[in-house]
Order: structure tokens, then sequence, then C-alpha cells
């Protein structure tokens, strides 16, 4: 299972909504996420440009991004971005074999 972190804003209108009736949108979002084979391992409110945080788990990249179409379609949030995470074996494993190529930038 690989993890995601998932950030997004809420619009206006979806503020709104929340402010006259408030509601744990985490728990009537987390059925979407099992359907995709997922899960949400953590959930924050955030202040700054993004106002949800979320770490989650899928089976692939596949599912994150059919869960990250589906809320976008859904018009209540704005500025998502879906971010695969690596544990940090895997990111030595990626240094090591960072240092196997000869990248050669432009104008060098």
């Amino acid at each position: 299972m690989s993890k995601y972190l998932l950030m997004g804003t809420y619009t206006p209108d979806a503020w709104a909504s929340q402010v006259k009736d408030p509601k744990n949108r985490i728990e009537i979002v987390s059925p979407e996420f099992e359907k995709l084979g997922g899960s949400i391992e953590a959930a924050y409110m955030a202040f700054g440009e993004n106002d949800l945080i979320i770490i989650a788990n899928f089976p692939d990249n596949i599912s994150a991004a059919a869960l990250a179409i589906g809320v976008a379609a859904g018009g209540a949030m704005s500025n998502l971005k879906t971010i695969p995470l690596l544990d940090i074996e895997e990111g030595l494993e990626a240094l090591k074999k960072a240092a196997t190529i000869a990248y050669n930038p432009p104008g060098k």
C-alpha cells in the first residue's frame, strides 16, 4: 500500500454549508476512499493555502488519482494536490539509484 499526501481548499460555498451544518467530513468521505481500496491514515484542518490535509493509503496511483478526480468533480474543493510519498527507506533507495545515472543538464 502506498501513501499519499492530499491537500485542498474548500470553496466559499462549501465553507458556508459547513458553518450552517457542521459535520465530520472525514467520516463522510472515508467510505469513498475504501471503495477504491484506500484508507485515511490521518486528517487535519489547516490555516493558510490548504484547508484540509490528509495522509492516505491507496493500492496504486490510479486509485489515488480516481479519488482526486472524483473529489474535484464534486466542486466543493479547489487547489487539490495529490502527492505520492516515499518512506525514508524508499527515499534512500532512490538516492542510491540516482547515483547510478549521469544526467547532463542543457548547456553543460
